[in-house]
């Protein structure tokens, strides 16, 4: 896409000098009083001056239309960036408190069997203590 606004830039800048050259050449060699000559040699680089401000003048408005469309499709990419972030950001969430959540639920069940297991070991530890006590009595 350089380049071929480099080409363009080429062509229009030897468009423009071929003119004028092709006209000033014409211009010379034609036979007309100095006074005439220098009119028409006004008017000519008048011509071209305007013409090559036109050309100017495109060669810009393409320029900012270039520049604007870059702008809007970085401003795209950027904004589509901040999306997926902020889903993957949430999805890591998710997965997150899910795990948590499993964690929790395995901690608590864990515990219960704990407990449990602590209340029978105690209840035979009871068990044996009593009979201990009861054969010593006997």
């Amino acid at each position: 896409m350089a380049q071929e606004n480099h080409l363009g830039k080429g062509v229009l800048i030897g468009f423009i000098t071929g003119g004028a050259l092709g006209a000033a050449l014409a211009l010379l060699y034609a036979p007309k009083t100095g006074k005439e000559l220098r009119a028409e040699i006004r008017t000519k680089s008048d011509d071209y001056l305007d013409e090559a401000d036109k050309y100017i003048a495109e060669a810009k408005d393409k320029a900012i239309d270039l520049i604007n469309d870059g702008k809007k499709k970085s401003e795209k990419l950027i904004k589509d960036a901040k999306i997926k972030s902020d889903e993957l950001i949430k999805d890591a969430e998710k997965v997150l408190e899910d795990a948590r959540s499993k964690t929790d639920v395995l901690v608590k069940t864990g515990k219960e069997k704990v407990d449990q297991k602590t209340s029978q070991v105690k209840t035979a530890i009871k068990a044996g203590v009593d009979a201990y006590k009861e054969t010593k009595n006997n």
